[in-house]
């Protein structure tokens, strides 16, 4: 049996002390050997970080803290997760890298950055800003309550540890209300559209009937090996709960919004217009992308970007024999019935359908697969205005929670037939859950690596996966062809406009307008899309920064190899050691190249 790096550590501290003087003397002799020191400072990290954020744990099916939830805004959290990374910084630096092998090398990089890309944003309040109608504590917190998230509701147990979370949600919402004050004095607030989109979304957890809540899904699913005593004391203390507890926390946050923050939110939308928000948003740049790209390189790539996915859909007009302009093409495919479903569930069961038919197809690329079970999932109602057209959450390593896609059936109109193919190939197969999963199950990473990421890697995996559709055999149909190229476009607009919002001035209405002129996108994804980079700076960009550094790699191993280029072998080795900085994965497909010459 393979012991891991704190197993073993523990084994040789244990033999030393069952030895006599002359053994002590001898040990202490000994230098430590660094690749068993790098990984007992791993485990004691991600021990650490895991009681420390106890949702995390469960995500990735460590049910231990389940009875927790990290104030994370709070100011002696921050203290306390600040401390951790210096410490663990200063112990990592102490440890000589050049003794280590290649793959702990990598780990060794990877852990610093970690560290050192945390505490320089430490210098930037987002604590003062923690929620918007994108990424909020309060509609998370209704998918973990209400079964269909991480918190597993099997046992007793797990029920009771809910009511210990909802409590300390509470204490959450709480802190979040104490720190949007403290920005409204200082001047660090959140744009008033997106607050304004917010508020709906706390008004739906409101209910008279506890019963009628999101949160009483579990009893209503109750196991029925739970005895009548737990199912009689567990729904009267849900009802509790969700009476005085829950819902007048969402109440209080909607009240201070309403009453005292949206009068203090600010017009603006772009981070520059925050205090030290130029500098705040070249970090989250650098941060996203892994790269040094500025955001003017970044604005003037993606207008390169758009202009040549333009001539490439004009090669689909041809094609299909459409006669007319760019945007009276993008006119068509908005609005020609044959594009659209009349049916919600039309349109999820379609993504259902290709689910058999893609896993087939991606044998002529892949060799390695994850053996995490996947599944396509209806976004929920409460959350699907705010939504992304689609998005992954990855399952548990262990085969316990398999990984799902999200799929948005808000306003059928704006979800047309074309764009489905691409689609799926970003977020499931072999998109997200190939690449997240294949590094969750790889047991040989240290844990970090296997439940860490980073954007432009992943993101630009997922826009890499939808380039493969012709090699796959899927886009056999010109219409989903160009549902690929316009996904693409879309990734292109994202630097533009993501730029445009954060560093060059762009109102909200600007942006709407450059997408509709260069694309063909609904008014409800546009303007969800829109509100997304308001949100969420930076994170825009890792798509297709990420996409074109991935081809490039690629493309450079095929000119290099020639006839000996194996394509599955080349993705094994992009996917096998987890996401890193792209800059590590050029340099790691570099040294694969250089063994095979």
């Amino acid at each position: 049996m393979k012991l891991t790096a704190s197993a073993a550590l523990a084994a040789v501290l244990l033999v030393a002390a069952c030895g006599g003087p002359q053994d002590r003397a001898a040990s202490e002799q000994t230098p430590a050997d660094p690749s068993a020191t790098l990984h007992a400072l791993f485990d004691e990290y991600f021990e650490r970080d895991l009681e420390m954020n106890p949702i995390t744990a469960s995500f990735i099916g460590d049910y231990r803290y389940n009875d927790r939830m990290a104030n994370t805004n709070s100011p002696e959290y921050r203290a306390a997760a600040t401390a951790m990374d210096e410490e663990f910084l200063e112990r990592l630096l102490a440890i000589d890298r050049q003794q280590l092998d290649y793959q702990d090398q990598l780990s060794y990089d990877l852990f610093r950055i970690n560290r050192e890309q945390s505490l320089e944003g430490d210098q930037f309040p987002s604590h003062l800003q923690p929620i918007n109608q994108f990424y909020s504590l309060t509609s998370f917190f209704v998918q973990l309550g209400s079964g269909a998230s991480a918190h597993p509701f099997k046992t007793v147990k797990d029920y009771d540890d809910f009511l210990s979370r909802a409590d300390q949600f509470a204490v959450n919402v709480d802190q979040v209300i104490t720190n949007m004050k403290e920005g409204m004095r200082k001047g660090i607030v959140q744009p008033r559209i997106l607050m304004e989109k917010l508020v709906p979304q706390l008004e739906s957890q409101f209910v008279d009937d506890p019963k009628d809540s999101s949160f009483y899904t579990p009893i209503r699913n109750m196991p029925d090996d739970f005895g009548d005593a737990d199912r009689e004391r567990l729904s009267a203390a849900y009802a509790d709960k969700i009476s005085n507890t829950i819902v007048p926390a969402y109440e209080r946050l909607d009240n201070f919004i309403g009453d005292e923050y949206l009068a203090a939110a600010r017009e603006t939308v772009g981070l520059y217009a925050l205090p030290s928000g130029e500098e705040w948003y070249a970090y989250l740049v650098r941060v996203r992308t892994t790269t040094d790209m500025t955001p003017d390189e970044i604005h003037q790539l993606g207008l390169d970007e758009v202009a040549r996915l333009h001539d490439a859909i004009r090669g689909v007009m041809e094609e299909v024999g459409f006669e007319g302009s760019l945007k009276d093409f993008f006119e068509f495919v908005n609005t020609d019935e044959q594009f659209f479903f009349d049916d919600a569930e039309q349109l999820i069961q379609g993504y259902r359908d290709m689910t058999e038919r893609i896993s087939d197809l991606s044998k002529y690329l892949f060799e390695i697969f994850p053996n995490t079970a996947f599944e396509v999932r209806r976004v929920e109602p409460f959350r699907e205005r705010s939504a992304p057209g689609g998005s992954y959450m990855a399952g548990t390593a262990d085969g316990s929670r398999p990984g799902v896609f999200y799929a948005n059936a808000y306003d059928l109109r704006a979800r047309p037939n074309w764009a489905m193919e691409s689609l799926f190939l970003h977020e499931a197969i072999p998109g997200h859950h190939f690449q997240i999963m294949l590094q969750r199950e790889n047991e040989s990473l240290p844990e970090f690596r296997r439940y860490g990421g980073f954007t432009a890697f992943s993101e630009g995996w997922g826009l890499y996966a939808e380039s493969l559709g012709k090699e796959l055999g899927v886009y056999t149909d010109p219409y989903q062809y160009f549902g690929s190229l316009n996904a693409e476009l879309w990734r292109a607009i994202r630097l533009v406009v993501d730029t445009g919002i954060h560093a060059k001035g762009w109102t909200r209405q600007q942006v709407l307008d450059y997408m509709y002129a260069n694309s063909a996108v609904a008014e409800a994804r546009a303007v969800s899309e829109a509100e997304r980079f308001m949100a969420i700076p930076g994170q825009a960009l890792a798509y297709k920064v990420g996409q074109i550094k991935i081809r490039a790699i690629r493309d450079n191993a095929q000119v290099r190899l020639g006839d000996s280029f194996d394509v599955k072998d080349f993705h094994t080795q992009v996917l096998m050691d987890g996401a890193m900085p792209l800059s590590m994965l050029e340099a790691k497909i570099d040294r694969w190249i250089e063994a095979r010459l």
